[in-house]
């Protein structure tokens, strides 16, 4: 228990709210822009909606007072179906400001679970880009608590009007009813600004409340050297989507700190993305390693001179991707690791000023090290901790003022353990606080009384100038009890064989972890969120779906 002392002197309660950092960002940094991609061709104008912060908050201020019309009180939830654009910033900002709950909807969630999380949080509006509303029409008529839809942008929509089930409008149409000017109310540091369901990899996603506290620290560190060190000069590229742990704090970072910030909606391929680079001269961007991939697989010619570095999280960052992007992008690399429940960021990988005998590489390929603001460590199946040694496992346990302490609505003890987060990540930790991931704790292979690191063994495999993806599980074995099953994705044009790829790897793994069961596929099934999804793997291979080669 913390001991009481001498109180301090200082503004103790004053309130850590997004309402102050949003009217920072409007007055101090009122002339720095928002860019959203159109997809309009070169030759046809209309490329980019661009805005200042200050037309985005005088239009933040009008969303909040069409809500509140509405009926949106305090504490009610108002959802977001949307892609990375301006609309879905003013959403950002005006539901937490005016003590509503901003909750971002994840549009590739199976309509089972979408209808779930949207019934779960009691949703009572939806703001809708019209291009994805059949997306969310397929649930329509099992939603209960909604009672608006508020539709933006070009599109259909009318596949969303089902008769009894709440009314259509339309947001620019709001908006432009309103007179402007909002009175916002002062809200706490512990209300509820925004919430995230976790991706629902096994049963049910689950709900995380971020407070205005959390998000506001949270904030803070991404603008830390600590962390990617976003100021007023930098353009940020956001690429993870916003229905993704607040595409990772970077929008209210950057509205806090002045950044210009550049949205790509649904144009995430290759070639728009490099077209978006070329004629916005990000300084930075965020996304998961299949993005960066298919970036510089298909198209190498990207001019990414005005960037000063990408981070990449989700999953592990494949060396082979960290030395593509320096050779060939001239670009560093820098892994974040966190997840839903951790806001998300509670580590990112710089390399230390003191390397000692490891290359530049060898400290980015790991995990990273635990940022300031996270207490972080690991601990064994009988709950006690271990020592930062670099060589004991455990599962990753954290606690912190953007860990959530709690999910929403659901009792779920075995997450937590004594007032820490279960991560679900086997990890060791170095001495100067890097960690290094082995494994999700579901993804554990024990072969044999020994641990096999699926992540290392697909990161190392993934370095092979031939192979594009690899994901590894384990599978049954009679003598050794678990083997690893390596499932391979060759690159377009590229033959190889199980024979040939077994030997490569050898020279570069452990023999014990040298897989003897390889399965060549056309693609690794992901996530909602892009991560490789596993479960999907293990259960292709028991129903004998996988064509397997075993090698002697």
């Amino acid at each position: 228990m913390p001991i009481s002392t001498m109180s301090s002197t200082m503004m103790d309660d004053y309130q850590l709210t997004l309402l102050p950092v949003f009217r920072y960002g409007r007055q101090v940094h009122a002339n720095s822009k928002i860019i959203t991609f159109t997809g309009a061709a070169d030759d046809a104008g209309g490329a980019y909606v661009e805005s200042t912060f200050a037309q985005v908050a005088d239009r933040a201020d009008r969303l909040a007072s069409a809500l509140a019309r509405l009926g949106v009180q305090p504490g009610d939830r108002v959802g977001t179906f949307m892609w990375n654009n301006q609309t879905h910033m003013e959403a950002y900002l005006a539901i937490p400001c005016m003590g509503a709950v901003l909750h971002t909807l994840n549009i590739r969630l199976f309509p089972e679970q979408l209808a779930y999380v949207i019934n779960h949080a009691e949703d009572r509006v939806i703001i809708i880009d019209a291009s994805i509303a059949p997306l969310l029409a397929r649930v329509r008529d099992q939603l209960t608590t909604v009672q608006h839809i508020i539709v933006k942008g070009p599109g259909d929509a009318s596949s969303l009007m089902v008769a009894g089930h709440g009314d259509l409008l339309d947001y620019d149409e709001l908006l432009a009813a309103e007179p402007g000017g909002y009175n916002y109310p002062e809200v706490t540091e512990n209300t509820g600004a925004a919430m995230c369901y976790t991706s629902g990899t096994t049963g049910n996603p689950k709900g995380v409340m971020y407070s205005h506290r959390s998000t506001y620290m949270h904030s803070l560190m991404v603008t830390s050297t600590s962390n990617i060190a976003l100021s007023e000069r930098d353009r940020m590229l956001v690429i993870v989507p916003m229905f993704h742990a607040n595409a990772w704090g970077t929008p209210y970072a950057a509205w806090m700190i002045g950044a210009d910030l550049v949205f790509p909606q649904q144009f995430l391929q290759a070639a728009p993305i490099a077209r978006i680079i070329a004629e916005t001269k990000p300084t930075l961007t965020g996304a998961v390693p299949t993005v960066l991939s298919d970036l510089l697989h298909n198209a190498p010619d990207t001019d990414m001179s005005s960037f000063r570095l990408v981070m990449c999280g989700g999953s592990a960052v494949p060396r082979g991707l960290i030395d593509g992007y320096r050779d060939t992008f001239h670009v560093p690399i820098v892994q974040g690791w966190g997840m839903t429940e951790t806001s998300p960021v509670c580590a990112i990988g710089h390399p230390p000023k003191d390397m000692g005998s490891g290359s530049e590489t060898d400290w980015r390929v790991k995990t990273g090290r635990v940022m300031p603001g996270v207490e972080l460590r690991i601990t064994d199946d009988n709950g006690d901790v271990q020592p930062w040694d670099g060589e004991a496992l455990g599962e990753i346990e954290v606690r912190g003022s953007w860990i959530t302490g709690s999910y929403y609505h659901v009792d779920d003890p075995e997450k937590f353990h004594d007032g820490w987060l279960r991560t679900g990540d086997v990890a060791s930790v170095l001495p100067n606080g890097y960690v290094m991931i082995s494994d999700r704790a579901k993804d554990v292979i024990k072969s044999g009384g020994e641990w096999v690191s699926s992540v290392d063994l697909e990161n190392t495999l993934m370095g092979h100038p031939a192979v594009l993806e690899a994901a590894v599980i384990g599978v049954p074995d009679d003598r050794w009890d678990e083997r690893p099953l390596a499932c391979i994705v060759l690159k377009p044009g590229e033959s190889l064989t199980a024979d040939e790829l077994r030997a490569w790897l050898g020279e570069r793994t452990a023999k014990f972890w040298l897989p003897e069961r390889w399965s060549f596929i056309t693609e690794v099934p992901k996530t909602s969120v892009g991560k490789f999804d596993k479960k999907v793997l293990r259960a292709r291979n028991q129903a004998g779906e996988l064509d397997v080669e075993k090698i002697a």
